[in-house]
């Protein structure tokens, strides 16, 4: 505050020093008629051409403003420039004659108002474009927030650990249909070597058709959840709050950024749903929100088989990664293999 106090009362001192030496300059600009502000062109906006004009007159003071244009400048050459060509070809003008009307001053007024509206659609676009991601960017860095300010976050993976099992098992296991149709074996197969061994899932018929699909969700969070209890008993209560609070992270920053550039380019194709008579803007928030949910699908999923596979690193290597490293450490020593066709 002491510093803007100090500027402020330099600045003030300057103006009042100097103020008086360009007294009889000021004078003699106003005896002159004022400055004179010459435009070598038209801008597209108009608010740029009246500012330009209002440096001519300030606070009362006189002036004038004269704006010189050449048909091939932008604008004109966008707007009407060519028709203007057609007739002072027609009319024989000389190429050096200077035309002054009022209508060629509305056609310059008319064609500013056209690129206004139309950057005024774009910005109102990019806006609606903008919107879609600040809101899906305000829920994933809430999740991080969460994370990163070391909340305790065992609730939240198991709410996902019951989701993940419970989606999938809905998906395979179709409403209605009759209980012989489900498709167990893939069940089984999508939770292999998480939480399904070969001798899960097995039911007799009768056993079967006494299975609900919630039932079949249920036995296998159970078995979800003592598998994670294992875990936080094996790496202790504290390491695994760590271990999740990472894996979370981890996932959520990789499927984001993924999510970013997938989103980027829906943004960059998604103009020619116009062809069909489509809103690009609204089939943007749609597919976006589509995009968006399967992102939270995957990282939920990513983290919970991560945390329910995740080992404890033995000290003794096996034999099998040994093999692979000593393999490796060859290569990085020459010791290439050579491709035989």
């Amino acid at each position: 505050d002491a510093k803007i106090l100090e500027s402020r009362s330099l600045f003030l001192d300057l103006i009042s020093k100097y103020k008086q030496e360009i007294i009889p300059e000021a004078k003699r600009v106003i005896a002159a008629g004022g400055l004179f502000i010459i435009g070598t062109e038209r801008h597209e906006s108009r608010r740029i051409d009246n500012q330009l004009r209002g440096r001519s007159a300030r606070q009362g003071d006189p002036g004038e403003s004269k704006f010189f244009l050449s048909l091939e400048d932008d604008l004109m050459r966008i707007f009407g420039g060519e028709r203007v060509k057609k007739m002072m070809s027609l009319l024989r003008v000389e190429d050096d004659m200077p035309i002054d009307a009022g209508m060629l001053t509305k056609v310059i007024e008319s064609s500013q108002r056209k690129v206004e509206s139309r950057n005024f659609g774009i910005r109102k676009n990019v806006l609606q474009y903008d919107d879609v991601m600040n809101k899906q960017r305000e829920i994933i860095y809430g999740q991080r927030n969460k994370v990163l300010d070391g909340e305790n976050l065992q609730d939240n993976i198991k709410t996902m650990m019951r989701d993940v099992i419970t989606g999938t098992v809905m998906s395979y296991l179709t409403e209605g249909d009759v209980h012989d149709n489900w498709n167990i074996e893939g069940l089984r197969d999508a939770f292999y070597g998480v939480i399904t061994t070969p001798e899960d899932l097995t039911y007799t018929v009768g056993e079967l058709a006494e299975k609900s699909r919630q039932d079949i969700a249920d036995e296998l969070v159970a078995k979800a959840t003592a598998i994670y209890d294992q875990k936080e008993e094996s790496f202790s209560a504290e390491h695994m709050r760590e271990i999740e609070r990472v894996v979370l992270l981890r996932n959520v920053d990789t499927l984001w950024m993924d999510h970013i550039d997938a989103m980027d380019e829906l943004k960059h194709g998604i103009s020619m749903r116009a062809y069909a008579q489509r809103d690009p803007v609204v089939e943007y928030r749609i597919e976006g929100f589509n995009m968006f949910e399967e992102m939270i699908s995957q990282i939920q999923e990513d983290t919970v088989r991560m945390l329910l596979t995740i080992q404890r690193k033995s000290e003794k290597q096996p034999e099998r990664q040994q093999i692979v490293q000593q393999a490796a450490m060859n290569i990085r020593e020459g010791d290439r293999p050579v491709n035989k066709r």
